[in-house]
């Protein structure tokens, strides 16, 4: 399987080829002829984002992989970067998104770190609003709305940073939030269970949501297989991209002086649990939590606006239209 790569290109996403194979999400029950899912990941420099979503696809699709001569800088405001492709397995094609957020809690002063992102998702729910509300709009609606945002928790074995609380406070009302421990390994198991159990009552003691929510659960199996997940949040995971044999067979793992830590091992860490969500179980629930959840909530809002503002459902539909017709003006 390959990749082609181009540069970025802002925070606009590029395509960057098709990549096949039955290993990348042959765990979805796939009905319908295509589909996007679009991951965001949030994390400071050197946690392993662009490892663990390479080794979540099991190929290179984050940004530093796919951009040549690529070269790590620090970033003195947040920019989102996000690069798109095109993953095939038995003739179905999910238009996979990655959307990276460097520079987020790299500054000494990081107040206000995440309107940026913030201001992304609301622009994503809003194109989708505005195609809606085009007099002729397509058949199917481009999908740019983020349907996850994997939180990168530093492994400090403390508490939740003040910059994790308001972060994830800010954003649990907008977006599906699943929080992580990376580079878990860095931890012993008793401090790992330690440190899960301090987040959880960090996310509890300050109303934080994260997916899933307890209110979303539609029935008695569904509340027991979420209690499950729930009782592991957040996944200790490791990233790695580097193949070892163990037993005579290939693993993906870390090698250290002590033995290999095998990643899809779950006795290891909890990498497997978190692909299983993500790709698995929860693909298709975490797109329709952002469509009638997260953006229903955020429409209502703009469409209260509008009828506030006297403008109305008729007025967008008209200002949509005559952008519309000025640029194809303008291209005449």
């Amino acid at each position: 399987m390959g990749v082609l790569t181009t540069e970025e290109q802002g925070n606009r996403p590029n395509t960057q080829g098709i990549i096949k194979g039955s290993d990348l999400f042959g765990y979805v029950g796939i009905e319908a002829a295509g589909f996007e899912f679009n991951i965001m990941v949030v994390g400071q420099s050197g946690l392993g984002k662009s490892t663990l979503v390479n080794t979540l696809f099991k190929s290179k699709v984050s940004r530093k992989s796919c951009t040549p001569n690529y070269e790590e800088k620090i970033s003195k405001t947040v920019h989102l970067q996000s690069v798109s492709h095109i993953i095939e397995e038995k003739g179905v094609k999910m238009r996979l998104t990655v959307i990276d957020t460097p520079g987020f809690g790299d500054q000494i002063n990081n107040e206000n770190c995440w309107e940026p992102i913030v201001k992304y998702i609301n622009e994503q729910y809003e194109k989708y609003l505005k195609e809606e509300l085009h007099v002729n709009r397509k058949r199917r609606i481009p999908d740019t709305r983020v349907h996850c945002c994997v939180y990168f928790l530093p492994a400090t074995g403390h508490w939740l940073r003040p910059i994790d609380v308001e972060f994830m406070k800010r954003l649990g009302n907008i977006v599906s939030i699943v929080p992580v421990i990376a580079k878990a390994d860095t931890l012993t198991m008793e401090e790992r269970l330690e440190f899960k159990q301090r987040i959880r009552q960090g996310l509890q003691a300050n109303g934080i949501r994260v997916y899933p929510q307890k209110e979303y659960d539609e029935d008695a199996e569904e509340r027991i297989l979420n209690d499950r997940i729930r009782e592991s949040i957040p996944f200790a995971v490791v990233g790695t991209d580097k193949e070892h044999q163990v037993n005579g067979n290939k693993v993906l793992g870390r090698k250290t002086k002590w033995g290999i830590i095998e990643v899809e091992n779950v006795a290891h860490c909890e990498f497997a649990h978190l692909r299983d969500l993500l790709i698995r179980s929860h693909l298709q629930d975490l797109k329709d939590v952002t469509h009638n959840i997260h953006y229903e909530t955020y429409r209502v809002r703009r469409l209260n606006e509008s009828n506030a503002n006297g403008l109305g459902l008729s007025a967008l539909s008209l200002e949509n239209g005559t952008a519309e017709k000025s640029e194809a003006e303008s291209q005449l």
